[in-house]
């Protein structure tokens, strides 16, 4: 994968769950304890190096506020910190990167640095301002231990997630990190009256009340979201306000894929999405594949398919960030 790829890629996700964590004390002004915070659940090299150290989100997180409760009572402040909330990030608007940390995303880019996650943690380890550096002393983790577990890491490139995005087969793939254990994960996933939660375009699945646990070729009717979580109205064609969902592979708690299909259009294209899941230290690593299987009531237009194969790219790659979101959200 590109330089700039990898930069465009990181820097969307660290900012998506950055701004999630500032959501929860109401903040919008987002800053280089919350990117820290984003890195311990980021897939890349740099959250698998934290997670390896013991550090699990809840920790960082009592760290994060030890640490402000410190700052203000060295200041004679005694007022504690805003409790905090649920994410309210995607209802809301407003947020920024503040100052330093849009000056670490920059120089984790400079010259010969690629971007990734491995090159932000560095970069906000040798901070000027010293917080990171304290945080992480709170979590008994030297800074100089961080910098040479990510050398011994990256010496094995096999090591490190990649993403795959195949335009002309509209598919692609990504691994991703949940903070929570298997069984939680899989009962996320494998639930259909809980596919709202995790599925971005899934408003209601309609359940048999009869049926007691999902079974491969089982099917369920589900109604399309309408609305945005900050309210705003989604517009549907009325041909996909209705989709047919069908578990079409499913090995306990290891793998699960599901096919979506809109019954009331005669051209529209099948979306399938397959997760598969293992333990990992802290969570649950995941790799998440998406594929679209091509109607064949749709004319085919293989000159528009070629010079439309970079936004179909992007595409695919939102539709991945979305997903993997989702189901990390769940247990944030």
């Amino acid at each position: 994968m590109s330089k700039f790829i990898d930069a465009a890629a990181t820097s969307h996700t660290l900012s998506v769950v950055a701004m999630e964590e500032a959501s929860r004390f109401g903040q919008r002004s987002t800053d280089i304890d919350h990117m820290l915070l984003a890195l311990v659940v980021s897939e890349q090299v740099a959250g698998q190096v934290l997670r390896s150290a013991g550090i699990t989100l809840e920790a960082a997180r009592d760290a994060v506020a030890g640490q402000h409760s410190a700052q203000l009572a060295s200041l004679g402040i005694s007022t504690g910190l805003p409790s905090q909330g649920r994410i309210v990030f995607h209802e809301t608007g407003g947020y920024v990167w503040s100052d330093r940390a849009l000056e670490v995303l920059k120089r984790a880019s400079d010259g010969e640095k690629r971007g990734d996650a491995a090159a932000v943690l560095r970069e906000l380890v040798a901070e000027p301002s010293g917080m990171i550096d304290q945080i992480l002393q709170r979590l008994g983790f030297a800074p100089d231990l961080v910098i040479a577990r990510l050398d011994e890491v990256q010496r094995y490139p096999a090591l490190t997630p990649k993403r795959t995005i195949q335009s002309g087969r509209r598919s692609g793939a990504v691994g991703a990190f949940v903070p929570a254990g298997l069984e939680q994960v899989w009962d996320l996933l494998a639930n259909p009256s809980r596919m709202s939660e995790w599925e971005p375009t899934i408003g209601e699945v309609a359940l048999n009340k009869t049926q007691k646990e999902a079974q491969i070729g089982d099917q369920w009717t589900a109604h399309s979201r309408t609305r945005r979580s900050d309210g705003k109205l989604i517009r549907i064609k009325p041909e996909f306000q209705t989709q047919n969902v069908e578990l079409v592979a499913c090995s306990d708690e290891t793998l699960i894929e599901w096919q979506f299909t809109y019954p009331d259009s005669t051209q529209a294209d099948a979306k399938r999405v397959r997760i598969e899941l293992e333990p990992a230290a802290g969570g649950t690593q995941l790799s998440i594949s998406l594929k679209w299987d091509r109607n064949s009531n749709r004319p085919a237009h293989p000159i528009r398919g070629l010079l439309i194969r970079p936004l179909v790219r992007f595409g695919i790659w939102m539709q991945l960030s979305q997903l993997s979101g989702g189901i990390s959200r769940a247990f944030r």
